[in-house]
């Protein structure tokens, strides 16, 4: 990169915000550059092939995939989209969760979710929306682990109810992976430099200066589509015009969210497409589903408690403690029959500092200071900037469209 490089705009991240504002810009024929801290395209979104499977690290399922913009996008690079009912809720053979158990946590889930939505109390602090008569306050926190990334304590009752609200019941896959799809989708008008993280942003002249780690680039207009944790934290040097927004990402953290994929070797009791909980009265257990798309592996899901756990004691431990509860339900020969394989490390990436984001008790309108641009040359992107689809890919991918249009409105007005 030259010292003399000057597109018109400048993004900064190349997942799925950053694809949304350069597919949305290069429409526009703006000249575009993306600048990405990691040696990969997607962000949040990656998929990986390990011993042959398909895998997504990160984001794996098209939620409210009837209106996903993704979807859409999809058909047009011709990927396909499978559009199966996911296996979410069931327990494999009623191991270690009885129906009748199901139904009790079922209804304790429904009811909270009644008690956030229309009487929430007036802390909005979404654990004081529970009902420990329930009898099942360890499995809300678990699926708020699995929803949210973080425990019902830190969840705000207003924006847990704005998303609920939104989502449909539709979720869809690729059996090619959503990593794939949304590093498919950056356009090729768009200049995409990898292995560049920004250090620091200037204002002080007429046009934004973006200082990184092989030289400065200059812009009429930046999108920041980094995660809330970086742009509340110090690894980028800030102007301090810019702190009302940083207060504002420091309101909206990201949770956390890792999944370790386990190997099936050999003949064994485990069937496509199919999905258990390691032990419901755990907050911080696995979610397990079982070989996606007929693949021999197990994806294991974990969120707050249990996410944390893994960058906390390292992922043998983690992998040991998914294999010991796998072993629990199914008996322990099935032991032989299970190999780690490959795992997630969202919390530990330092470029991105965890999995997505959650607004804070009494915080949720930081989601509309987030989004709002600065002298029409410093725009906002990313999931956290969306009010209602925030925690989803094609929150992210929507409101870097809406940033991009926001630079374009801005770009015309200038002599």
């Amino acid at each position: 990169m030259s010292m003399m490089e000057e597109p018109d705009v400048v993004i900064i991240g190349a997942g799925a915000a950053g694809t949304g504002a350069a597919r949305t810009l290069a429409k526009a024929g703006l000249k575009t550059l993306v600048l990405e801290a990691l040696d990969r395209k997607g962000g949040r979104a990656w998929t990986k092939t390990a011993a042959g499977s398909v895998v997504d690290l990160g984001c794996g399922w098209l939620h409210s995939g009837d209106r996903n913009p993704w979807t859409r996008i999809a058909g047009e690079i011709a990927i396909a989209v499978d559009r199966r009912p996911s296996a979410w809720g069931g327990q494999f053979r009623d191991l270690g969760f009885t129906p009748s158990e199901r139904d009790g946590a079922h209804i304790a889930f429904e009811r909270w979710t009644d008690r956030v939505s229309a009487t929430p109390p007036l802390s909005d602090i979404a654990a004081d929306a529970l009902d420990p008569a329930d009898g099942w306050t360890s499995y809300l926190q678990a699926l708020s682990g699995y929803i949210s990334g973080d425990e019902l304590e830190h969840i705000s009752c207003k924006d847990y109810a704005a998303y609920n609200e939104a989502s449909t019941d539709f979720n869809w896959r690729v059996a090619t992976g959503y990593g794939a799809l949304v590093s498919a989708a950056i356009p090729a008008e768009a200049t995409v430099r990898l292995s560049t993280p920004v250090e620091a942003i200037g204002l002080d002249g007429g046009r934004v200066e973006i200082k990184t780690s092989v030289g400065i680039v200059r812009a009429d207009a930046v999108i920041v589509t980094i995660s809330t944790n970086i742009l509340a934290g110090d690894t980028i040097r800030w102007p301090s015009v810019l702190d009302a927004w940083r207060e504002a990402a420091a309101r909206l953290p990201l949770g956390a969210n890792e999944k370790l994929f386990l190997e099936i070797i050999g003949s064994a009791p485990f069937e496509d497409e199919t999905h258990l909980i390691g032990d419901p009265r755990d907050a911080s257990t696995g979610s397990y589903y079982i070989r996606p798309f007929g693949q021999p592996v197990i994806e294991c899901f974990l969120g707050g408690a249990g996410a944390r756990g893994v960058a906390e004691r390292g992922h043998e431990a983690a992998f040991a403690r998914a294999t010991d509860q796998l072993a629990h339900l199914f008996g322990s020969n099935i032991r032989r029959n299970l190999r780690p394989l490959i795992a997630s490390d969202w919390t530990r990436t330092a470029s991105i500092g965890g999995a997505y984001s959650h607004a804070l008790p009494g915080h949720s309108n930081a989601r509309l200071t987030l989004a709002r641009s600065y002298d029409e040359r410093v725009f906002f992107a990313g999931e956290a900037t969306h009010s209602t689809d925030f925690s989803t890919a094609h929150g992210a991918l929507q409101s870097g469209e809406r940033a991009a249009h926001e630079v374009i409105a801005a770009l015309q007005l200038k002599p």
